[in-house]
């Protein structure tokens, strides 16, 4: 797939949700162990992933990788306070690997357990979306698990994403059937001229 290529996301200090004080900058390759844990736990535990296995650290290695040679941001909350302790991430990927979807990007955010409610997962968000359009997305796209998420279908409308659509019942998680909520949000200048 053709990608346009790769810019560095700049590193702000983000702290105007919140009282804690972070770091939302590009991931590195050592940040890879706190990513694996935030996310087993959401695996594990939630139903914003229809992942039933966690996947290990080389499995979320990889991903992260495979993210980055696209030229996507991969980002990470950090707390400034308390350096290498990662609060949470966010990444995007091609919705799509057809060429024709190649300005439309799908976010993935996910928080630690003990750091939700605290406006990190908006400020990831915001990050994500201005380093997205950095790189020539146009739309980016929220595939939320479980219509009772209300926590991220919360953020992403806050941040400025529209509803879309529900896809009712589409997963099969911790005995009950889930539906998936599609929301959207256009980026620079959206689709209202060609892309370059």
């Amino acid at each position: 797939m053709a990608t346009r290529p790769a810019t560095r996301s700049k590193v702000r200090n983000y702290s105007q949700f919140s009282n804690m004080m972070l770091t939302i900058r590009a991931s590195r390759a050592d940040d890879v162990p706190a990513i694996t844990a935030i996310y087993r736990h959401h695996v594990l535990h939630g139903t914003g992933t229809f992942e039933i296995d966690p996947p290990n650290e080389a499995d979320m290695a990889q991903r992260r990788a495979d993210v980055l040679a696209k030229g996507l941001p991969f980002l990470v909350a950090e707390d400034a306070e308390q350096p290498g302790r990662i609060l949470g991430y966010a990444y995007c990927n091609w919705f799509k690997p057809r060429p024709a979807y190649r300005f439309s990007a799908e976010d993935s955010i996910y928080i630690a357990d003990e750091a939700r409610g605290q406006g990190i997962g908006r400020q990831l968000l915001d990050a994500l979306c201005e380093s997205a359009e950095q790189v020539g997305v146009r739309r980016l796209l929220a595939v939320i698990g479980d219509s009772a998420n209300t926590g991220s279908i919360g953020v992403h409308r806050a941040a400025g994403f529209a509803d879309a659509g529900v896809l009712r019942s589409t997963g099969w998680k911790f005995g009950r059937w889930l539906d998936i909520v599609l929301m959207d949000k256009p980026l620079g200048a959206g689709d209202s001229t060609a892309p370059e």
